[in-house]
């Protein structure tokens, strides 16, 4: 199957297993991955156990990364907020994968008319900042949940990957194996997803790889204006909202530098992944 998508994924797989930084970024990302997934027995707490008789202590051995002002244990809420921030991350961009392929594969195979209309709309959510939108439209909303984040992320933010299929896809159209396909009968639609598509695959994931990373930063930015993942439910941008106040922020650092430092790693280990995946697939490496 790689093979077929990938012909030459061999030498793709030894360009990415030379960056050092990638291979330490996927290492933290698959460390994060099994705390968020094994959190339930990782610790014995609850993320909403309040426990009122040790509010706002600090890291101990009954407490590790300490308790928060509703007497929380932060260790506890940083793995389940883990599940929160990576699940709207990876769900959120295969939504945007899927609308920005499919648009920018009819948009750049069938041309004219069809092109003009996807166009106009891709560049009509383009003049606007996306962040801006998102804000807008979580606002309006009475209540936002993690799948009312992942779908607003989602529906709003494919534009971009839109626009770099339909480039990819524009030029590849024009290729002899593509004339060849057509002329000996092939449809519309096997010329885009047989030929075409696997094609695009490369550059589609890359893409993909710095969405998520995207996706995070975006949903912790909404978490920490409060129009995000709403309390109690944990993720890691409300966590630093809990922790706006100065007197937390000086005199409590154990809860909101856990949550930034999870932010940060995550971010920087994609970002990390994602270059090495940038120079594995370009053929001029």
């Amino acid at each position: 199957m790689l093979k077929r998508i990938f012909p030459g994924e061999s030498k793709v797989v030894r360009r990415f297993f030379r960056h050092k930084l990638a291979i330490m970024g996927l290492i933290i990302l698959a460390i994060f991955g099994v705390l968020a997934i094994m959190a339930p027995w990782i610790t014995s707490y609850q993320p909403y156990e309040q426990d009122f008789l040790n509010l706002l202590q600090p890291p101990s051995r009954e407490y590790i990364l300490g308790t928060d002002s509703l007497g929380r244990d932060v260790f506890t809420r940083l793995l389940f907020a883990g599940r929160i921030s990576l699940s709207i991350g990876i769900v959120a961009v295969s939504i945007q994968v899927f609308i920005g392929t499919m648009v920018g594969l009819v948009s750049g195979y069938f041309g004219g008319k069809v092109d003009m209309i996807f166009q106009r709309i891709t560049d009509a959510l383009l003049c606007f900042p996306t962040l801006l939108i998102i804000i807008t439209v979580a606002a309006m909303l009475e209540r936002t949940t993690i799948y009312t984040i992942m779908l607003i992320i989602g529906l709003l933010g494919w534009p971009g990957l839109a626009r770099l299929v339909r480039a990819e896809t524009l030029k590849l159209r024009e290729f002899p194996f593509v004339e060849a396909s057509r002329a000996i009968g092939c449809t519309d639609l096997m010329l885009m997803f047989k030929h075409i598509l696997p094609n695009v695959i490369g550059p589609i994931i890359v893409a993909a790889t710095f969405g998520v990373a995207g996706a995070i930063i975006t949903e912790t930015s909404l978490s920490f204006l409060g129009i995000g993942v709403q309390l109690p439910t944990p993720s890691w941008g409300n966590m630093i909202y809990s922790a706006r106040s100065v007197s937390v922020l000086e005199r409590n650092p154990w809860i909101w530098l856990p949550p930034g430092l999870m932010i940060a790693l995550c971010v920087l280990s994609i970002n990390f992944v994602g270059d090495a995946l940038r120079d594995a697939f370009d053929p001029r490496n």
